[in-house]
């Protein structure tokens, strides 16, 4: 559906241990270090699709960036296993992470937990199952 995803963050050395650690259980993980940018690609693929989390500094494409300016948005990973949501929020707040939505069975067959980033983004994890 995407190629890859980039979130703009304040901290990197807060936010990027933040999605390494809760993105882990539902088989995200750190797939390269940028540390000329201070940043990382996190996949579950080899190479497509990812997510880019890095510094919300300087210029991007001729758009100034500043980490006092927020821009939250909403993310939702898909998880493998209730188990997956339950460490994905047990992990998300052990690491900077702010309830949102505790793991819960939302209906229509969705099992899903809800958390904050360190910069107030909406970080989702659910697990779609037959009812």
């Amino acid at each position: 559906m995407f190629d890859h995803i980039g979130i703009f963050v304040s901290d990197p050395r807060r936010s990027i241990p933040f999605y390494e650690h809760c993105l882990a259980p539902l088989g995200i993980t750190v797939a390269q270090r940028q540390p000329e940018l201070n940043a990382a690609i996190f996949s579950a693929a080899p190479e497509f699709p990812f997510l880019w989390v890095g510094p919300a500094e300087g210029d991007y494409h001729g758009t100034p960036l500043s980490p006092s300016v927020q821009r939250p948005m909403h993310l939702a990973f898909k998880a493998p296993t209730r188990q997956a949501v339950n460490d994905f929020y047990a992990l998300a707040l052990a690491h900077g992470g702010r309830d949102n939505g505790a793991p819960e069975d939302c209906g229509n067959g969705y099992y899903a937990a809800y958390v904050l980033d360190p910069d107030g983004n909406n970080i989702e994890a659910g697990l779609r199952y037959e009812v």
